[in-house]
């Protein structure tokens, strides 16, 4: 009887599981095409416009997101380009960066970032971060100058904006080029200890930001830009992204073939539009996220420091203490719930980047972020049933 009792209430648990996930809506890592549903009515006739007037490169939509963009972070200018990778290099281009300078960026971070210094025969170096926010160690970045140090790259990592004060402050005092590397942390506003405030990729002498699909601003392809306040460095930029022409036909500048085509920048107009709802969207995801796991030892949710504006959550990140983090994934995956791990390697032990001047005691924090992370489910279409969900499953695999 106790045998048959057991196995009933092991049937019944799992049915009820299987009822709770199917009658659910498919948790979805992004939902684009939730995304895409509630704004079609606008995104379709702007797209079939755009078709009609085969005005693909560089049309009228491109400026005038461009413009909006412009006004929307209070920046001087915005140089669109075909991805977010090409901006951040072009940034450098426009710098005038020469083969053999430093730069000095994160190791936690994807590998965009130090790519483009590789591919531009720069010299990448390669930092901790903090263990909270997971953003570039600012005593790191001090004790990495030296003489041929030429330029920071700052990433905004999973949506929270880096110690811009401190790094402008460090930047001003060595003479070196600031360039913010914005592909995850567009919309949120950075504060200043006097109470000032500025958007995300307008506080540094350029920045570079991603429109790719999944991004907190994506477009249906891929996409990025670049921002400053310089004239001089916006009229450079102009020309490197249109092959070096300012005039048809007369290259100016060593350029590159990298421009937003008119169709992403129509569906980009759209959204922007939206951005602001979008992030708070997300901002109150975490929000529920945070207080499901307030009470579990083993979870540290994500860090926020000052204003609440600071933190877009392009991803939702836990750190874990003594839990099996692959053993998670593989628990989650089987209740089909995806997950990610934002970065299972250090770009300091990718074989690409490989330096023997790196030494393993400076990079603690990062050595065990990635043993320890782990981003769930983030986007503006996820609901409450399935936040519940998720964080009940990860709490119930936790307790075991």
């Amino acid at each position: 009887m106790l045998k048959y009792t057991s196995l009933t209430k092991f049937h019944w648990l799992t049915f009820t599981n299987f009822v709770i996930s199917y009658s659910m809506k498919k948790i979805q890592m992004v939902d684009l095409k939730g995304q895409y549903i509630g704004i079609k009515d606008a995104v379709n006739p702007a797209i079939q416009e755009i078709l009609e007037n085969t005005s693909f490169i560089n049309g009228p939509k491109v400026h005038e997101f461009q413009k909006n963009l412009e006004n929307y972070l209070g920046v001087k200018h915005v140089i669109p380009c075909a991805n977010g990778t090409d901006a951040l290099q072009i940034a450098m281009m426009g710098l005038g960066l020469k083969p053999g300078d430093e730069v000095i960026t994160a190791d936690f971070t994807f590998a965009a970032t130090v790519e483009v210094i590789a591919l531009l025969q720069l010299t990448p170096v390669l930092v901790d971060v903090n263990p909270d926010d997971f953003n570039i160690d600012v005593d790191a970045i001090k004790k990495a100058i030296t003489p041929k140090t030429k330029a920071i790259v700052p990433v905004h990592l999973f949506g929270q904006c880096a110690n811009m004060e401190a790094i402008m402050d460090i930047a001003k005092e060595h003479n070196l080029y600031v360039i913010e590397d914005n592909a995850q942390a567009i919309g949120a506003t950075y504060t200043f200890s006097n109470g000032k405030k500025a958007k995300a990729g307008t506080i540094g002498h350029v920045a570079s930001t991603s429109f790719f699909p999944s991004k907190n601003l994506g477009c249906y392809g891929d996409g990025g830009a670049i921002f400053t306040n310089n004239d001089d460095l916006a009229h450079t930029i102009r020309g490197i992204v249109n092959h070096g022409m300012y005039e048809r036909y007369h290259h100016d500048v060593v350029g590159v073939n990298s421009r937003l085509d008119s169709i992403q920048a129509a569906v980009l107009d759209i959204k922007l539009r939206k951005l602001d709802s979008y992030n708070n969207a997300r901002r109150e995801a975490a929000k529920k996220y945070n207080e499901a796991f307030k009470h579990i030892d083993k979870i540290t949710t994500p860090y926020e420091y000052g204003s609440s504006d600071n933190h877009v959550f392009h991803q939702y990140t836990l750190k874990l203490k003594d839990v099996d983090r692959d053993g998670l994934v593989a628990f989650l995956n089987e209740n089909n719930i995806p997950c990610g791990v934002y970065y299972p390697i250090p770009l300091h032990k990718q074989k690409a980047y490989k330096d023997d001047r790196y030494n393993e005691a400076d990079f603690e924090v990062t050595n065990q972020l990635v043993k320890d992370v782990i981003s769930l489910p983030m986007h503006t279409e996820l609901d409450d049933e399935q936040i519940t969900y998720i964080s009940e499953k990860i709490i119930e695999f936790i307790n075991g």
